[in-house]
């Protein structure tokens, strides 16, 4: 399994283009409520949102996009709409993979997708077959995740897995538990963005946010767009990413002009 370089082991490479966003995509209810339609329309809009972000991240070479999709406290809303989205989650599925196929993007699902139904779980399954050879984008989809729950399926999988550790002598680093992550196959976000004006990361990735920058805007997912995604990049081009050092450290390790 491939290693991904950890920002709090050592400094990421990073570039003016963030390599990596995750997008908790927020705000579909309201921008329904605010047309007085249901709930489910604002989801629907949602969707053809996904494939404008994926269509800007492809045109400004981003190579990995990763998306919230439905948090292990989801659950909690009420039944109709949770039933409303499982549906709009499997006809998704019915409907873009082959079109993320054709276009070379790999496509997988984050996530403990054994509290679907059995028909979903397959439609992920094929889907994942399918493009697992694509390399022009990345595109992962957080359905039934929790950050917290990563990090201890992470846990358990290397305590079963590995014959050289023990819960006795707990002897092990943080490389350890990283292979085992949901999403280890990827580089650690370099930007984060959230729609819908919330201020949090609601349980997404917290393990892998340790250093990426964040980014909140009052846009409503549905409303996001290839502009809105410009901003979020420009306003990221402007972070000083330290990564623990100091600004001055920053200028002595960049490369002289002339």
């Amino acid at each position: 399994m491939q290693q991904r370089t950890s920002s709090t082991r050592e400094i990421p490479n990073t570039d003016s283009i963030p390599q990596h966003i995750a997008i908790i995509m927020d705000g579909n209810g309201r921008w329904a409520r605010n047309r007085f339609m249901p709930r489910v329309a604002g989801h629907r809009q949602g969707v053809e949102t996904v494939r404008g972000v994926i269509k800007a991240c492809i045109e400004r070479n981003i190579s990995y996009l990763t998306v919230f999709a439905f948090s292990s406290e989801n659950w909690r809303r009420p039944s109709d709409e949770i039933s409303l989205l499982m549906q709009l989650f499997a006809n998704a599925l019915e409907q873009e993979v082959t079109k993320l196929h054709e276009n070379g993007i790999c496509f997988k699902v984050i996530g403990d997708v054994s509290k679907f139904d059995s028909g979903i779980v397959q439609a992920i399954q094929k889907g994942e077959q399918l493009t697992a050879k694509n390399t022009r984008l990345v595109f992962t989809v957080a359905a039934n995740y929790g950050g917290r729950w990563d990090i201890m399926q992470a846990f358990r999988k290397m305590m079963i897995q590995s014959n050289e550790l023990s819960l006795k002598s707990l002897n092990f680093e943080e490389e350890n538990l990283a292979q085992y992550l949901a999403l280890s196959y990827a580089p650690e976000p370099d930007l984060f963005i959230r729609t819908g004006g919330e201020c949090r990361i609601s349980n997404f990735l917290l393990w892998q946010l340790a250093y990426t920058e964040l980014y909140f805007t009052d846009t409503l997912w549905p409303d996001f767009n290839e502009h809105e995604l410009d901003r979020a990049i420009q306003s990221y081009q402007k972070r000083e990413r330290r990564f623990g050092r100091t600004s001055e450290q920053l200028q002595v390790a960049m490369p002289s002009e002339g």
